[in-house]
């Protein structure tokens, strides 16, 4: 319904946008009035001031609905209703604590005769009393009303006709009837003065002609405390709403604010930029060749270390004797080399003769080793 309205003034808002804007209000009014009779919106200024023409169709709605979207024919006809339903509700609410009264006299009866010797007459009246609330409710369950299917099969075979036999003698009834009055009226007093020592524990101990004073000017005094408490949760919502419209607006500004410093931080950096940029480089050029040069130091006493006077002539003597020697195995392997190639004149022939004359300086040398070792 609320969604077929809004599309409704939104027509005619398009249509005659001239007037509308004459009626609702301009700036900064006609905000503070879309959010006033819109509160269950979670709309927001900064909202209203993007999107205009929204704006407009919800003051122009706000004229015809209420602050719950709802039309004022339909608010009327909701009121009738929980009228209705409250006054209901009140006829339900005697009916029921008038039962549950009579419950709790029958239960504290029944926990007084453990306690204590309880007359015959009131044992009869209780016991009535008892019977005929067992078998009212009892009846009330059998009972079929029109929501109920008639066809419906009975309880135990038992229906509330039936039900109702049960009741106590007339007499017995008219009796318990003629006493309820009063037992009820004792009980509601006796109630009402502990409801008044709770409220006040310092009226307990007042007599009996005060309490009932003080227990007619308690209604009122409840009625107020509600009230209060009402207004003081009324009071405590709007300044929850107030805060959080608040708390909105101070995080905005401080973003705001936080970006116009980021900006001046970063104007300011810039500037400073590039002076910074080369002293640190200067920095770490001379942090670099420190560096450097500790390490040449540090490889320098290494190699004092290592390398002593001493050392170094051995190390030079060996080099001496490892040339010479590299050069007689040069000699040598000249030597080898033109042998070979006059060898490698005679072809396969000679290099079959070679690998059977190898083998055979092979067995002799064999041969000599297991008669050398063999002979005494």
């Amino acid at each position: 319904m609320m969604t077929y309205c809004i599309t409704l003034r939104k027509a005619e808002m398009l249509r005659c946008p001239d007037s509308v804007c004459s009626s609702v209000g301009k700036g900064d009014s006609l905000h503070h009035q879309v959010l006033a009779a819109f509160p269950l919106c979670p709309l927001t200024e900064e909202d209203l001031t993007q999107n205009p023409q929204f704006c407009k169709l919800l003051a122009t709605l706000s004229q015809h609905v209420d602050h719950t979207g709802l039309t004022l024919h339909l608010r009327k006809e909701l009121e009738k209703a929980e009228k209705e339903l409250r006054s209901q509700k009140l006829v339900w609410l005697r009916l029921e604590s008038l039962h549950r009264l009579l419950k709790e006299m029958v239960q504290e009866h029944r926990c007084s005769q453990h306690h204590s010797i309880v007359s015959a007459a009131d044992d009869k009246f209780y016991d009535t009393l008892e019977r005929c609330l067992i078998v009212a409710r009892c009846a009330k369950q059998l009972d079929p009303s029109d929501t109920i299917n008639q066809d419906q099969s009975l309880i135990l075979g038992l229906s509330a006709e039936r039900v109702l036999n049960q009741m106590p003698p007339k007499q017995d009834v008219w009796q318990m009837k003629q006493r309820l009055p009063t037992e009820l009226q004792n009980h509601l007093k006796k109630k009402l003065f502990s409801l008044l020592s709770y409220y006040q524990p310092e009226w307990e101990n007042e007599s009996e002609g005060l309490k009932c004073v003080k227990l007619s000017k308690l209604p009122a005094l409840l009625e107020s405390e509600r009230n209060r408490a009402e207004s003081l949760t009324e009071r405590n919502r709007e300044n929850a709403t107030l805060l959080q419209r608040q708390t909105h607006s101070y995080l905005s500004e401080l973003l705001e604010c936080m970006q116009l410093l980021q900006t001046l931080v970063l104007d300011l950096r810039l500037k400073v930029q590039k002076d910074l940029d080369r002293k640190k480089i200067e920095y770490f050029e001379a942090k670099c060749e420190i560096g450097i040069q500790k390490i040449r130091a540090e490889m320098l006493e290494v190699q004092l270390d290592t390398y002593t006077r001493d050392k170094i002539a051995a190390h030079r003597k060996i080099t001496e004797k490892l040339n010479t020697e590299l050069k007689a195995a040069q000699v040598e392997k000249q030597s080898l080399e033109s042998k070979l190639a006059s060898f490698e004149i005679y072809g396969r022939e000679f290099e079959i003769l070679a690998e059977e004359y190898s083998r055979l300086q092979q067995e002799i040398a064999t041969k000599s080793w297991a008669l050398k070792e063999f002979t005494p």
